[in-house]
């Protein structure tokens, strides 16, 4: 749990920045050229997810310093970004996301196993050790690792284009439960590299998920609390739905449905906004630059995911009792 919550840390500081100014700076670079200096700055965050990832995880690990920075060498030769070619070190792009957390985790168990045993000779053996087992086993990952992502990317790539409305349902309810559980959205819709409409229906059913949760508590929970469900993530419910996760029944209904009617309407998306839902606008941007108009995005993004949690709050909570809006009040003594 710490190398998944570090990673989900790092992908969203690293590849945020991206996220929310790419376009704008885009569209501004052929009239301000800082806007250029923008995007590099954005481009050499995304290059640094394996540091940072790793850095994250030894911090939430409570690893000292050396073993910390161990850990980051070895990840940094793991993530498959940094490439020795005959003219020399090339650096491109964010690496194989899952092969960074599997790296990071076979570095975390050799920095547990060694433990204390290296004494005062720490700072000269650990991290030789750890570059050179952990990077190289992470190395040696590399590629089974990198097939196993592609693979699974493919064969969504190739359902969504044979049953995009089922596809669309299943992504919704996938992307909605992975959104209030401890695994990052954003990590696994970048590891399987979610394009197009199976992009935009995983972003719908998490953006289906923050109305459900931030309606069933509104009479709990303060406005500034109920609009954080949906400006910010519903994750912030993960520890109450872990204590009743039957909660999840109506969250995943009204994501298989908004995700399904996403795919019927052809929202699309990329790798970077499946797994953001609403949050910084995020998902509606990037729907919007694939060819969406604006009247749609308002009655899929606002509209009817604001109507099925109203619906699924009446019958779930008025009318068949089937869970409590105390099961939803947040908690932050």
């Amino acid at each position: 749990m710490t190398t998944l919550n570090g990673v989900s840390i790092g992908v969203i500081v690293a590849l945020v920045p991206g996220a929310l100014l790419n376009n704008i700076m885009k569209a501004l670079a052929p009239n301000f050229g800082f806007a250029q200096t923008v995007l590099n700055f954005t481009a050499i965050s995304a290059v640094l997810l394996p540091v940072v990832s790793a850095l994250c995880v030894g911090l939430i690990g409570k690893l000292t310093p050396i073993q910390s920075a161990s850990m980051v060498l070895a990840t940094a030769i793991g993530a498959g970004n940094i490439k020795m070619t005959a003219n020399g070190l090339t650096v491109a792009g964010s690496g194989d996301v899952i092969n960074v957390g599997v790296t990071i985790f076979i570095s975390y168990i050799l920095i547990l196993l060694l433990g204390n045993r290296l004494k005062s000779y720490t700072i000269l053996l650990l991290p030789s050790i750890i570059l050179i087992i952990g990077g190289g086993l992470g190395q040696l990952t590399l590629h089974p690792v990198g097939k196993i992502t592609q693979l699974i990317g493919d064969f969504i790539a190739q359902v969504t284009h044979l049953q995009p409305i089922l596809m669309g349902i299943l992504l919704g309810i996938s992307f909605a439960l992975i959104i209030i559980s401890p695994v990052s959205s954003v990590g696994i819709a970048s590891a399987v590299g979610l394009q197009g409409i199976a992009s935009g229906s995983a972003n719908l059913g998490i953006v289906a998920a923050s109305y459900a949760l931030a309606v069933y508590g509104f009479k709990v929970n303060s406005l500034g609390a109920s609009l954080a469900h949906i400006i910010g993530s519903p994750k912030i419910q993960m520890a109450n739905i872990l204590k009743k996760p039957k909660v999840m029944l109506p969250i995943a209904i009204n994501s298989g449905i908004l995700g399904g009617l996403g795919a019927l309407l052809n929202i699309n998306g990329n790798a970077m906004s499946a797994g953001f839902g609403f949050s910084g606008l995020i998902g509606p941007i990037a729907a919007l630059e694939q060819g969406a108009n604006i009247l749609t995005l308002l009655v899929i993004f606002i509209v009817v995911p604001f109507v099925l949690a109203l619906i699924s709050h009446y019958l779930f909570i008025l009318k068949w009792h089937f869970m409590d809006i105390k099961d939803f009040t947040l908690n932050y003594d």
